[in-house]
C-alpha cells in the first residue's frame, strides 16, 4: 500500500464530500433551522425579552453558525473519509462489485445505512429547539449507543458471514436484523416531546436524510474514481 498516496485519496474525497455536505445542509437544512429558531424567537418575545437585544443577539447567532456550516462539513468529511479509507482498505478483496468504483458505492451505501440510516430510524433528527437541555446528555448517550450497536453489529456478523458460501450469508444478514430489531425494542425512545409542528420536524428529517446521503454518494463516488485512477493498493519497485 502507498502510504501517502492514500492518505491524499482520502483527504481529497472526504473534503470535498464534507464541502458538499456542509453546501447541501445550507441551501436545504437552514430554512429549517430559521423557521424553528423564529418559533422559539416569538416564544421568547412573549416573556419579555428585549426585541433589539434579541435580534441582535439572533442574527450574530446565526451568522456565526451558518459561516462555520461548511467548514465543519469538511473537517467531519476528512475524519469520516479516513474511516471509509481504513475500512474499504481492509475489505476490498471482499467487496462485490467489478470495478474499484463499484466496490467503493457499495461500501458508501453499506457505512450509510449502518452508521446514520439505522440509527436514525430509531432516533431521527430533531431540530435543535426540540427536546429539553436537561436531556441533552441522555439523548446524545441513547443516539450513540444505537450506533455503535449497530456499527459493531455489523463488522460480528460480516466476519460471520465469511464462514458461510451462497445464500447461506443471508444468515448473518439476518442476525444482523434480529440484534437491530431487538435494540429498537430494549431501548427508550428519545424522552422529549415535539411542540412544534409535525410538518416543520418532517421537512427537517427529509432534508437531514438528503444532505448526508449527498455525503456518502459524493464520498463513494470521488474515493473510488481516485483509487481506480491511482491505485494506491499495487506495489511498484
Amino acid at each position: 500500500m502507498k502510504t501517502s498516496l492514500f492518505i491524499v485519496i482520502v483527504i481529497i474525497s472526504g473534503a470535498f464530500a464534507g464541502l458538499v455536505h456542509g453546501s447541501a445542509n445550507l441551501v436545504i437544512v437552514e430554512p429549517y433551522l430559521d423557521s424553528a429558531t423564529s418559533i422559539e424567537q416569538q416564544g421568547l418575545l412573549a416573556e419579555g425579552d428585549d426585541e433589539a437585544r434579541f435580534w441582535a443577539e439572533y442574527e450574530n447567532y446565526r451568522t456565526w453558525q451558518k459561516g462555520g456550516q461548511v467548514i465543519a462539513g469538511i473537517l467531519l468529511g476528512v475524519s469520516m473519509g479516513a474511516l471509509f479509507g481504513i475500512v474499504y482498505a481492509i475489505s476490498r478483496e471482499s467487496l462485490p462489485g467489478g470495478s474499484d468504483l463499484g466496490k467503493s458505492l457499495f461500501l458508501a451505501g453499506i457505512m450509510w445505512a449502518v452508521v446514520y440510516f439505522v440509527p436514525f430510524l430509531k432516533y431521527p433528527a430533531n431540530l435543535p429547539t426540540v427536546g429539553e437541555p436537561e436531556t441533552l446528555a441522555f439523548r446524545t448517550i441513547l443516539y450513540l449507543s444505537f450506533v455503535a450497536i449497530s456499527c459493531m453489529g455489523a463488522v460480528i456478523f460480516y466476519k460471520i458471514s465469511k464462514r458461510f458460501t451462497g445464500r447461506k450469508k443471508l444468515y448473518a444478514f439476518a442476525g444482523y436484523c434480529v440484534l437491530i430489531i431487538s435494540s429498537f425494542v430494549i431501548l427508550p425512545n428519545s424522552p422529549d416531546d415535539i411542540s412544534l409542528s409535525q410538518g416543520l420536524v418532517d421537512g427537517f428529517r427529509i432534508a437531514s436524510i438528503l444532505g448526508v446521503s449527498a455525503f456518502w454518494v459524493m464520498m463513494g463516488l470521488l474515493f473510488g474514481v481516485l483509487w481506480s485512477k491511482y491505485k494506491p493498493h499495487i506495489h511498484t519497485v
